[in-house]
């Protein structure tokens, strides 16, 4: 499959669902795609297990594009910054979840794992900066990302050749530029990753600075150094400003799980005009009990097209799971105006 309109935003399907929606919720909010996680999948479900149900998309019949991130993340959220919980080397990454079974990922199995998916766009396995790194530390990362990179790609190329995938029929495979705050580094990284040859590179990494604020810099030096026909994604990246201003860089691809995880806390993204800048409706504050607009007149979701701000209030303050759905309805609405704002004004 051919990737839609550029840019695009995917919400997070971690385990093959956007919580409390299903397939038809999200296609009725626009949204062209959705990404899964290589890790969660591999250790909830196996390889044997997907693939007996055909591929992920067949499984939860999603009929869009899907990208499967490869487990890097997991590799520094779960153990970078709890390295009680696992282990990584060269060979690859040991994660050692509490009360559950040990997993293993190479480079080699998460893209064999992501191939039998049967995913648009795969992401090969990388090794996470930790944002506390040294120059050392963060060197050995790079070199390890690059060498990893090196490994998947070869399994990749060996199973299109292996399945007879030519063409269209080929995932998208993305290289992940690592190496922190360092920007020799990062450029080092993206040269190497060149070399390797990919469809587009990934904004590896923590995306914030050490005081707290989005890392331009980072996406920046990744952007010139990455060649003009290659895809840019912003990997876990999802404030709108954030979005906007890596599309001025030439970024076409993000996801995040902001716009879920925001609805499930009765967080609503509503816009202030036409343009991109927004503000949130917070449904669990009280005076909302007594607001009867609907949570946004710009936006024609089923949300903002049926029910009223106190309404969607009450719901919260019941506790009802409706809630949730109906806002997550909303915000992933929301993202696919954005997206379709930033293709019309081709920031």
């Amino acid at each position: 499959m051919r990737f839609p309109s550029l840019p695009i935003f995917f919400p997070d399907a971690t385990r093959g669902l956007v919580k409390s929606l299903d397939t038809t919720d999200i296609e009725n909010t626009k949204t062209n795609g959705i990404l899964v996680n290589t890790y969660h999948l591999f250790k909830d479900l196996g390889i044997d297990y997907i693939k007996a149900r055909g591929g992920i998309k067949k499984f939860m019949d999603w009929k869009g594009f899907v990208i499967s991130d490869s487990g890097g993340f997991q590799v520094g959220s779960l153990i970078k910054m709890n390295p009680t919980k696992g282990f990584v080397n060269d060979r690859g990454a040991t994660f050692k979840p509490d009360g559950e079974k040990v997993v293993k990922l190479t480079p080699e199995l998460s893209m064999e794992f992501q191939m039998e998916l049967g995913v648009d766009m795969v992401v090969v396995l990388d090794d996470f900066t930790d944002p506390k790194a040294t120059y050392d530390e963060a060197k050995i990362s790079v070199d390890r990302t690059i060498n990893w990179a090196r490994r998947a790609k070869e399994t990749y190329d060996f199973l299109c050749k292996k399945n007879k995938l030519e063409g269209d029929k080929k995932p998208y495979i993305l290289g992940v530029v690592q190496g922190g705050y360092f920007q020799d580094l990062r450029v080092y990284c993206a040269e190497e990753l060149v070399k390797i040859g990919f469809d587009g590179f990934g904004y590896g990494g923590w995306p914030m600075t050490k005081e707290g604020i989005f890392d331009l810099e980072s996406a920046k030096t990744i952007a010139d150094n990455t060649p003009k026909d290659y895809l840019l994604y912003g990997l876990g990246i999802g404030k709108p400003e954030d979005i906007v201003a890596l599309c001025k860089l030439g970024y076409d691809i993000f996801d995040c799980v902001l716009p879920t995880r925001d609805a499930r806390h009765g967080r609503a993204y509503v816009f202030k005009g036409n343009g991109y800048e927004y503000e949130f409706v917070i449904l669990t504050k009280g005076k909302m009990m007594n607001d009867d607009n609907p949570l946004s007149g710009k936006c024609d979701c089923l949300t903002c097209k049926r029910y009223t701000r106190s309404y969607l209030a009450h719901l919260f303050k019941t506790g009802d799971p409706t809630a949730g759905r109906l806002i997550t309805i909303h915000n992933l609405r929301f993202y696919s105006i954005l997206m379709e704002r930033l293709r019309a004004k081709q920031v």
